[in-house]
Formats: C-alpha cells, structure tokens, sequence
C-alpha cells in the first residue's frame, strides 16, 4: 500500500481513508472536544499525509506515523486558538465512578457525587498537567495505546512514556483525592 501511495495511486488513498477515518476522527475528538473541529482536522490529517506520504520512511509503523500526524494537528489547533481548555473531557469519554475508583485504588465514595459538579472539576485537574503529561496520559487511558505506541508517536522513549503516565496519574489522583475530601 505505501509504494501504490507513493505512486498517487488514488484508490490506495481512499483505502488509506477508509481504514483510518473513524479512528483519526475519534483522536482528534478526544483532544478538540468538538465533533466538527474534529472533521475538520481529520480532513487536514489526511491531506497532509497525502502530501508527505513521499517522505514517510517506513521506520514504524503507517498507523503511528498518521497517529504522530493526528496528534501533532490537533495540538497546532489548541495552541492556534489559545485555548484555555485543552484535554478536558476524561469524564465524558469515561464513567466518572471508573474515574475515581481507578484514580483513588479503592470502591467509589459512599455518596454519589453530581456529574456536572465532578466534571467541571476532573476538567480543572486535566486542565493543570502539562502537554506532554495529557498527551501520553489521554493516548494511554482513553485511546488505550500501549507505552511502545505512544512513545513512537510522541516521538520519544517509552521510559519517558512510563515516567509522563506515572507523574499525570499521581498528579491528578493528589488533586482529586483533594477534592473528593471537600465534598
């Protein structure tokens, strides 16, 4: 398929497509939030890999190196627009019960909390961890990539991987154990 790619070969793109729509929509959704931002970067996701699909080496695998592209468009845009909400919604994607349970290690709290209220707040503790912090915790704990795939496509080891996950899960169970504690 990529040597027919590399030839403009017109049907390799649209099988290309095909294969990866839904998920490079799925992505870009998770990190945009919007579902027409998110058409609108896939679009741009793929006219991209149809212009550079000359200079993809084939040193990993198609799927991370359009997952690298997808990540890198949907950043570019929320650093365009300077958005102060940037990877919010885990609570959306996720039950907030799962959520808490997996984040404290423990059973869900005996008084059910009210949804708005927890994800206005899990949005808030998103909103602190650093980029490269949400990236791998959002492709890990949302997307459900492994450690090998996320640091090819962040373009980094999976020791770096492991060491981001770690210190976004401590951060954000810290600060929603706090939370959990004011209510």
């Amino acid at each position: 398929m990529i040597e027919r790619l590399k030839s403009n070969d017109k049907k390799a793109f649209d099988e290309l497509v095909a294969l990866y729509k839904n998920s490079v929509i799925n992505t870009c959704y998770r990190f945009l939030l919007d579902k027409e931002d998110a058409e609108d970067i896939s679009q741009e996701v793929f006219i991209e890999i149809y212009q550079s699909i000359h200079s993809f080496r084939a040193d990993a695998k198609i799927s991370t190196w359009i997952y690298r592209i997808t990540v890198t468009k949907c950043l570019d845009e929320i650093k365009k627009r300077n958005r102060k909400k940037r990877i919010s919604s885990i609570g959306k994607l996720l039950r907030i019960d799962e959520i808490v349970n997996w984040i404290s290690g423990g059973d869900q709290p005996d008084e059910k909390m009210k949804e708005n209220e927890q994800l206005n707040e899990i949005q808030i503790v998103l909103n602190t961890l650093p980029e490269n912090q949400r990236v791998a915790f959002t492709l890990s704990k949302i997307d459900g990539f492994t450690n090998q795939e996320i640091a090819e496509i962040m373009d980094t080891t999976t020791i770096a991987v492991e060491s981001l996950i770690y210190r976004a899960k401590k951060r954000v169970a810290s600060d929603l154990i706090s939370i959990l504690k004011n209510k």
